[in-house]
């Protein structure tokens, strides 16, 4: 059975990803396109990577822990 994640741990994610946009898409997604995509947003301009690191947390994507 699964469970939801945390919405304090979104919440979280949301307020680094204002000082931090790639480490938010990082600890959400890992090292994936969207990580660097991201990556290459912030050094083009910093409100593009939040943007970006927002909506990669606010999609519903992998949001269920898988518990035992």
């Amino acid at each position: 059975m699964a469970s939801n994640v945390s919405s304090n741990w979104n919440v979280f994610l949301y307020l680094l990803a204002i000082i931090l946009p790639p480490v938010s898409v990082f600890m959400k997604r890992g090292l994936l396109a969207d990580f660097w995509i991201n990556l290459c947003l912030t050094f083009l301009g910093w409100i593009p990577g939040v943007l970006h690191a927002w909506y990669i947390i606010s999609r519903n994507e992998n949001t269920h822990v898988k518990t035992s």
